[in-house]
């Protein structure tokens, strides 16, 4: 730690993540004295659909915050906000959102991303921006918006992202951080700046994209109205923010080479390490928050989401936890159920918007134990089928970590150790996510220091891989790429929007 850091201050981290928002206070050694969550609403009113309500998100931050604050008994000094990149707000001029947010995980553009396909070089934009022509970008979503909601789009004055609204709530002052202007196809490698041809790709004038800053920028100070709903002193100071998966890599300690995380949220996230930026159209690229490194990384869009869902539907008043029981009492391989978790279409490596969620196998025999092992076993598959892309890049995983919310389970995880062949080493708290944005806040105050990250990091259990399970795995995993490949064709004759 820096020789003047005071280890009694305390800073914030709050992670405005797809199913819950979690607020952590954190001491500079990487203590957490208290944390407090919510649960967030998913809307999905149409195939491919995926919306959130940044009132919510707000009113969420305000509950949370207080009650940790509460609860440590401490006035935290700093606040740095994460969340999913690149959800895309839209506001009028009084800085009032015009509709619910189009999630990350929003496959709705497909006709939209056709034309961008038609219209643009996908190598010339991949080697320039970082990203290939997907469905995470924002301009097929405006372009979306346009077509469909011509009123809505006539009236935007600004975007932002998820962890920009709120910190747009708590200073009144619109920033963009940089890793979701990087994801949304904005930046310009190069010049590691927004390019204004990229932001015309929008559809919208250049004055609707806010300031850009990085995340470890302080960005002002909480207001008096803010200070009234959140707890947080009037005064206290706001950094620029975090996108959520990159955040979780820095409270994994993730800098090394070899070292990748997987992170358990509403989607499921894997992210490794670089020294350079080298594209490639399976992944997505960010930023490191330690300057001068990046995050090759990718994302499923339905993880923790998907589950959720399907609880509610066969679930009833049976907890997670009972599920997973029934779940562990099924053989590998859940006696022939297969799925494919493709509920939202799917991002990352196949960035198929119009892929479609498919239960197969099923026969009077089986119960819901089956259909809850098959879905953990189908997102295990998902992480395997990245760290396949990862090997192919050269970036092999040597050690993989696991955070966020489903890392707590002990069934998904010796699942995804069984079909990654890996052992997996959860941390030691699963808010991986707000802790990393904890960091920033006490790395930008000058309470800690990057390096101190990686020593402060407290591993929880780990989980080694079965011999036993290893070629039931395989057939699984083996099944799951031929699911996909096979049913393709009938997805893009059948699901499309």
């Amino acid at each position: 730690m820096p020789s003047d850091a005071r280890e009694d201050a305390c800073v914030v981290g709050l992670d405005i993540g797809t199913t819950s928002t979690v607020a952590v206070v954190m001491r500079p050694t990487g203590e957490v004295l208290a944390a407090a969550s919510r649960p967030s609403q998913l809307y999905s009113p149409a195939p491919g659909y995926a919306e959130a309500d940044p009132r919510e998100w707000w009113d969420n931050a305000c509950a949370t915050l207080r009650e940790a604050i509460t609860t440590a008994a401490v006035q935290p000094e700093a606040i740095c906000v994460t969340g999913m990149v690149p959800a895309l707000i839209m506001l009028d001029a009084e800085g009032r959102p015009l509709r619910r947010s189009l999630q990350q995980n929003d496959a709705r553009c497909a006709r939209e991303l056709e034309e961008f396909s038609a219209e643009l070089d996908a190598s010339q934009f991949l080697a320039r921006t970082g990203q290939g022509l997907t469905q995470q970008l924002i301009a097929p979503k405006l372009r979306w918006i346009a077509r469909h909601e011509p009123d809505v789009f006539a009236l935007v004055t600004h975007i932002v992202g998820s962890y920009d609204y709120v910190n747009f709530r708590l200073t009144g002052r619109l920033t963009m951080e940089r890793n979701w202007a990087l994801e949304a196809g904005f930046i310009d490698l190069g010049a590691d700046a927004i390019a204004p041809d990229l932001a015309a790709l929008t559809g919208l004038a250049q004055s609707t994209i806010p300031t850009l800053v990085a995340a470890h920028e302080r960005i002002g100070a909480v207001t008096a109205d803010a200070a009234a709903g959140t707890g947080l002193a009037v005064g206290a100071a706001v950094f620029g923010g975090a996108a959520d998966h990159i955040a979780s890599a820095l409270a994994a300690g993730l800098t090394d080479a070899g070292d990748v995380l997987l992170k358990f949220g509403g989607a499921g996230d894997v992210i490794a390490i670089s020294e350079r930026a080298e594209p490639d159209p399976r992944l997505f690229l960010d930023y490191h928050l330690i300057p001068g490194l990046y995050a090759p990384n990718g994302c499923m869009a339905a993880s923790g989401s998907l589950l959720r869902w399907l609880a509610a539907l066969i679930g009833g008043e049976t907890s997670l936890a009972d599920l997973d029981a029934e779940a562990a009492a099924v053989a590998v391989g859940a006696e022939g159920v297969r799925m494919l978790p493709y509920f939202l279409g799917e991002k990352t490596p196949i960035h198929d918007t119009l892929a479609r969620g498919t239960i197969t196998g099923l026969s009077l025999s089986h119960g819901r134990g089956h259909i809850w092992r098959a879905a953990l076993e189908a997102i295990a598959c998902g992480f395997r089928h990245h760290l396949d892309v990862l090997a192919d890049t050269g970036r092999a995983a040597r050690r993989l970590f696991a955070s966020d919310g489903g890392s707590r389970s002990d069934v998904w995880m010796q699942i995804v150790a069984d079909f990654c062949g890996q052992p997996l080493s959860t941390l030691g708290d699963a808010y991986g996510s707000s802790v990393g944005a904890a960091w920033v806040a006490a790395v930008g105050m000058g309470f800690a220091e990057w390096a101190d990250v990686g020593k402060a990091r407290r591993l929880g259990k780990t989980f080694s891989p079965r011999p036993d399970a290893a070629a039931a795995s395989d057939a699984v995993y083996a099944d799951y790429r031929a699911l996909y490949a096979n049913l393709r064709p009938f997805f893009h004759r059948g699901a499309r929007p």
